[in-house]
């Protein structure tokens, strides 16, 4: 524990100077070489490829600094080092994303860009279509996390209007090599982790990723327990083709630690009752649970025709199910005052609710890429493509009433209602066709313009009378912007962004829901001093239409107009004697529909820091993030809630000896339990309690 203290009061950078590379990424620097999105990632390339490469905002190999949009891209070794044990983790160091709007969920894996609710993507297609019908991602398959900050409709078609959250998956390399890894941490957390790549033949490769966790929560009956193996194989018959096959099997066996406790009675006092605890389990211990099953095959083919010509083919299938039983108090029916009459302030509604789910889904995208000139100083990358995806989501629920002491639980006497009700079915088809250009003007002026246009068709059972809503809705989106170098590595740059995002299901009126749209308007510079520097400040204004609305007593709906205006600074720069360090501010202003904006933090800050001291045993890394969330305004026609700002400290401590590694990772160090948000619709969620956790590692 005495290394982690001193991690925690240290001020460092994340690796050696070798594994600059790995922080530049983080920052938003690619690797030369990418296959469709998932593309190799052994550490050799990450420690010795070219890092000012982008791919998702573009599709394409561009270099950072021609690109007019902020992406930040962030290495498995980056965010392993910093904690993080779920996606929302990976991705709270990254600008204007705020990753923890209600503390650590083990349900889902929520985040906002910009304000706005963000997509999940896989492999450039995208990987969650509703929540609650599948388990969460598991961060150690993947290679790095990609973060597009802004509409990326044109491309990825179901893009949100704030930004996509793209993860990359692991992919065999033609070398042998491999880790396996034991950890222990808090809350009697035990796992082990592998990740084995082997070469099969001159044309063969094959690779696993796998993890097998035993652990508890800081909610009591809360487990968070794990298996997850993902095999995958390369064939490259020539050094023009890869063909890739991927593979998927995990179980979880979970439950909730969102507890959705009174605001009276935890941000507010309960009058003669003492303040519940912030973790307090009300649900049925043994029955109620987060538990699924999820399968996922797929694959992708790269074939260059010529150093200007590359046609790229993907598709993958999910198949989920999912059981969730769980219970919440009933602080909606009366906010201000949920406590039953005449019980002292003891008595409170409990509502339980069973679900089942099943979830369906194929995506496929295909592209070719075409390089060419109109003359000696202008340069295009042509991109064609086609996508589509189909996906059917299956829930049965059913709810239940009773009343209990919150302060004298008596958890026997919990009632938990049965599945009794039909399957309802939403089916969504999505038709895409999209188109871009990048100009490259004289070397030191870039533009960017794309087109795309999509067709959906919905429809939605309605389990009561035996019906089925159908919509067709049609959309064309645009894009266009402009970067360009003035000198010194500065290139500021404009962009104009337009987003479609169809969703499936609808409200609880039984009216389909429409797609959400928005427009963006952005402005700002980046500035590449050299290659130990990465800084990016830019300004945008975005009005987003039909954002989904999920109210108390599962009440849906959709909002009007929202309109958001920030500011965002990312940088990161190496110095001297093994220091590296980075820095990230977001500032969102949000107006319109208060449901839609009650928990939206205007300020988000966050600096991640290590040292590495060499010595002739080996080395010893220490280092220390800091992350700050300003306060969220809640606002509804009874009250205004107020969460105040908090801010956490995290911390690395890491011994390397030949091929052994000692990691110990402390997140939320000293212990911070504050509030991650109050809604004024009634509720209250806290974050996350101090964290720890030992692995020792053995890399060959």
């Amino acid at each position: 524990m005495k290394i982690v203290h001193l991690a925690g009061v240290a001020l460092a950078a994340l690796v050696s100077t070798q594994a600059f590379a790995q922080e530049v990424a983080e920052q938003g620097v690619e690797t030369e070489r990418a296959a469709p999105q998932a593309e190799d990632d052994d550490r050799d390339v990450l420690v010795t490829g070219r890092r000012d490469q982008g791919v998702s905002a573009t599709k394409t190999d561009t270099p950072l600094i021609q690109v007019p949009q902020p992406l930040t891209v962030i290495p498995d070794e980056v965010y392993l080092a910093q904690g993080a044990i779920n996606i929302s983790d990976t991705v709270r160091y990254a600008a204007g994303v705020n990753a923890d709007a209600y503390g650590r969920d083990t349900r889902v894996d929520g985040f906002t860009i910009r304000g706005v609710d963000a997509l999940q993507f896989r492999d450039g297609m995208r990987d969650i279509f509703s929540y609650y019908a599948s388990i969460t991602s598991d961060p150690y398959n993947f290679s790095r996390v990609e973060v597009v900050r802004g509409p990326a409709s044109v491309l990825f078609g179901q893009g949100s209007i704030g930004g996509i959250v793209n993860l990359v998956t692991k992919t065999p390399v033609f070398e042998n090599a491999g880790e396996v890894a034991l950890t222990y941490g808090s809350y009697d957390r035990k796992e082990v982790r592998a990740d084995l790549n082997g070469v099969l033949g001159d044309t063969l490769a094959a690779r696993v990723a796998a993890r097998v966790r035993d652990a508890n929560t800081y909610v009591d009956h809360v487990p968070d327990d794990r298996v997850m193996i993902a095999p995958s194989v390369t064939w490259r018959p020539t050094q023009d083709t890869d063909v890739t096959l991927l593979g998927l099997y995990q179980e979880d066996d979970s439950g909730s630690t969102s507890n959705f406790l009174p605001i009276v009675g935890t941000l507010r006092e309960n009058p003669g009752n003492p303040r519940l605890p912030r973790y307090l389990f009300v649900g049925k211990p043994g029955e109620d649970r987060y538990s699924g099953r999820l399968l996922q095959g797929g694959g992708f083919v790269e074939h260059r025709f010529s150093d200007a010509v590359k046609l790229s083919l993907k598709a993958r299938y999910i198949d989920s199910d999912l059981d969730y039983f769980s219970h919440y108090t009933d602080s909606y029916s009366n906010p201000q005052d949920p406590y039953r009459p005449g019980s002292n302030g003891r008595l409170i509604g409990l509502t339980s609710s069973a679900s089942v789910a099943r979830l369906n889904v194929f995506s496929t995208d295909n592209n070719v890429q075409v390089r060419f000139n109109t003359g000696a100083a202008i340069e295009h990358t042509l991109l064609a493509g086609l996508d589509y995806s189909w996906n059917r989501v299956r829930k049965s629920d059913n709810y239940g009433g009773q009343v209990i002491d919150v302060y004298d639980i008596d958890y026997d006497a919990i009632e938990l209602p049965e599945v009794v009700a039909p399957f309802g079915r939403d089916t969504q088809k999505q038709l895409g066709v999209y188109v871009q250009d990048q100009i490259r003007l004289w070397d030191r002026v870039s533009v960017v313009l794309g087109a795309r246009r999509d067709r959906v068709r919905n429809a939605s059972l309605n389990t009561t009378t035996g019906d089925v809503a159908r919509s067709t809705d049609k959309a064309t989106t645009f894009r266009a912007g402009i970067i360009g170098e003035l000198g010194a590595g500065i290139s500021p740059f404009f962009s104009y962004t337009e987003s479609f995002l169809p969703i499936s299901g609808s409200t609880s009126a039984g009216t389909t829901f429409k797609p959400q749209t928005g427009t963006q308007y952005e402005a700002g510079f980046k500035w590449q001093a050299d290659r130990a520097t990465l800084l990016t400040a830019t300004a945008f204004r975005i009005k987003e239409r039909n954002r989904v609305l999920y109210g108390p007593a599962n009440l849906i709906t959709q909002s009007g107009e929202l309109t958001t205006e920030g500011f965002e600074f990312e940088a990161v720069r190496t110095l001297p004697d093994n220091y590296d360090f980075s820095v990230a501010y977001g500032y969102n202003d949000v107006s319109g529909d208060t449901a839609a904006t009650g928990y939206i933090a205007k300020h988000v800050a966050s600096a991640w820091a290590t040292k590495t001291f060499y010595g002739s045993l080996g080395s010893l890394k220490l280092g220390t993030g800091v992350r700050y969330t300003g306060k969220q305004v809640s606002t509804s026609a009874l009250w205004t809630i107020v969460t105040p700002d908090r801010t956490m400290v995290d911390a690395l401590a890491e011994i390397e000896h030949d091929r052994w590694r000692l990691t110990i990772n402390a997140t939320n160090l000293f212990d911070n339990r504050a509030f991650a948000s109050c809604l004024a619709r009634g509720d209250c969620f806290s974050t996350a309690p101090r964290n720890v956790m030992a692995t020792l590692g053995y890399r060959f």
